[in-house]
């Protein structure tokens, strides 16, 4: 079943939480609300279940023959399940009960429902804690346990809002992997509310990115992190935050920070004269320099972060902060000069007014 969000927007006394808003979400798929705390993803999962009313606008379901309007039916009466970062459980009832409840409400037999509940434990781990109670479980296994009871409902929307954020490491990379499948292998939409662009790469078909109650951009998961179609949106789909550089093309030269100047070639020949910003994201700048063209610049370590295999290197550049992703183990101290470089033909560049006005073409193909 799949779900229609037509110009719905919430306002909560003067102050609006959703700007108007219009998505279309495909069954069998997952969008990822992408963005950063209070950007408005609770809010428009909110309007999606029922729990709130919009102010304006319209929520359908799509069953592939008819869109029916289903805006202000309230969350019991329609088909959804929901988990949240703050995990909900029956406090009373065994982890095999919970998972159980959505099955026995629907009155299915005992044997499917064992069934039923043994395998969603097998994937959610949580085999050995079947007969334990709620409160003698650690905060990760109740939330494992709220998400099997979500999953198992066989709900046509299923709403996840950060539901791995309680989770280890381990236990999250796996259920990362398995998430996909369980959404792929049902008809339900599911949404999965996150601030990490690596979940959004990892987990969505499609991305919606928010920022301040406002959708800057929704398309496919890949295409909105090659190409987002302003500066807003490549900064939420960064992280390490993107960096940033002003420059000013001027014939054909451009300008750049500390007096410095370069030959505007390539991509950057065909802009017109005036202010920008250019953007690349950390992988993208380098301690030395590249097989083709690079820009360099002067700098000053701030802190090197050595993650393993590779290094996170803070450099400040006339007045900008920098993050460098290096591969290797990089013992950088503070304050140490460093000479940095980025290739021109892998950068975005942004108008005065923050649009995308060039994107790297490696970056925005298929």
């Amino acid at each position: 079943m799949g779900l229609v969000l037509d110009k719905v927007r919430r306002e909560v006394g003067a102050e609006t939480h959703i700007h108007e808003t219009s998505l279309r979400l495909k069954p069998g798929t997952m969008t990822v609300l992408l963005g950063a705390t209070l950007s408005g993803k609770t809010s428009l999962m909110r309007l999606m279940a029922g729990l709130d009313r919009p102010s304006a606008g319209r929520i359908l379901t799509d069953d592939g023959v008819k869109e029916t309007d289903v805006t202000g039916i309230p969350v019991r009466q329609r088909s959804v399940a929901m988990v949240y970062q703050q995990f909900i459980n029956y406090p009373n009832f065994s982890v095999f009960e919970n998972i159980a409840s959505p099955l026995r409400v629907k009155g299915l037999p005992k044997a499917e429902v064992e069934s039923k509940v043994r395998a969603m434990a097998r994937l959610m781990q949580l085999e050995p804690y079947l007969e334990r109670m709620p409160l003698n479980l650690s905060g990760g296994q109740q939330q494992r346990t709220a998400m099997a009871r979500a999953l198992i409902k066989g709900a046509d929307l299923v709403l996840l809002d950060e539901p791995l954020a309680n989770l280890d490491y381990k236990l999250r990379e796996e259920l990362r992997e398995e998430l996909p499948k369980i959404v792929r292998s049902s008809k339900a939409t599911v949404v999965y509310a996150t601030t990490e662009p690596q979940e959004a790469l990892l987990l969505g078909d499609y991305t919606a990115t928010l920022w301040q109650g406002r959708v800057t951009q929704y398309g496919g998961s890949a295409e909105v992190y090659r190409r987002p179609q302003d500066l807003t949106t490549a900064q939420i789909f960064s992280d390490p935050p993107l960096n940033l550089m002003p420059v000013t093309k001027r014939g054909a030269t451009i300008l750049l920070p500390g007096d410095a100047s370069a030959p505007a070639t390539g991509a950057l020949a065909g802009l017109a004269d005036g202010e920008y910003r250019l953007g690349f994201r950390a992988h993208q700048l380098a301690l030395r320099p590249g097989a083709g063209a690079s820009l360099g610049f002067d700098g000053t370590v701030t802190v090197a972060e050595i993650t393993g295999s590779e290094s996170y290197v803070h450099v400040e550049v006339a007045g900008s902060r920098w993050v460098a992703l290096v591969p290797g183990v990089q013992e950088l101290e503070p304050g140490a000069a460093v000479r940095v470089h980025v290739d021109p033909a892998a950068v975005f560049v942004f108008g005065p007014d923050g649009e995308l006005a060039h994107a790297p073409a490696f970056l925005s193909a298929a």
